[in-house]
């Protein structure tokens, strides 16, 4: 899998020659595979370490879940709006869900443009957006808009070229081997 020469150890300094620094950066975890959030929550629990206002706003994942990264997160005064319904296939209304993924959208919007908080993360807003339910350019203008200082962390599966082209930093979660493949079901402290 790594075809790199383990004696090949770097010794010249790979960064630009010339490096700014931002007022406040977008990043975008995407992909098919594991670990969106999870990296979301790093950013998190840096820009708390950091002394930043600090909010997540989830998308599609239930408020009767309880997550270990939501408790967590919670206890460091993170705060934390889990507006969705759960798996989309589990519903028996699709309205319903649509309806609790604009409310968020609301809630997120507002969020971002008060300012009052240095680092919002949408997890989960691909989905809603991909699917029409929320208008990627009211999430771009929102996002191009923002206060100076307010950096996001944007998360889900197969990110709209319109939210990539505005990143400044776009990860691809690739997935090399899931425990789902071999029948194995989510687990607490890991998964969830």
């Amino acid at each position: 899998m790594n075809d790199q020469d383990p004696t090949d150890v770097p010794t010249a300094d790979p960064r630009p020659a010339k490096l700014t620094r931002a007022t406040s950066l977008v990043l975008v975890n995407t992909g098919p595979g594991k670990g969106k959030t999870s990296a979301a929550i790093g950013v998190v629990i840096r820009g708390v370490a950091r002394g930043w206002r600090v909010a997540v706003v989830q998308f599609l994942k239930s408020d009767t879940w309880h997550s270990g990264e939501e408790k967590v997160c919670r206890q460091l005064g993170v705060d934390w709006l889990t507006e969705g319904e759960g798996f989309t296939w589990d519903s028996t209304d699709l309205t319903v869900d649509r309806a609790r993924a604009v409310s968020a959208w609301g809630q997120a919007k507002a969020l971002i443009s008060a300012g009052d908080h240095s680092l919002v993360v949408l997890d989960e807003v691909t989905y809603p957006v991909n699917w029409e339910w929320i208008d990627v350019g009211d999430v771009v203008e929102t996002i191009l808009t923002r206060p100076d200082h307010v950096n996001l962390v944007i998360t889900g599966r197969d990110a709209p070229q319109a939210l990539i082209d505005l990143a400044d930093t776009v990860t691809e979660m690739a997935e090399t081997k899931h425990a789902y493949q071999a029948g194995i079901s989510a687990k607490k402290g890991i998964d969830f």
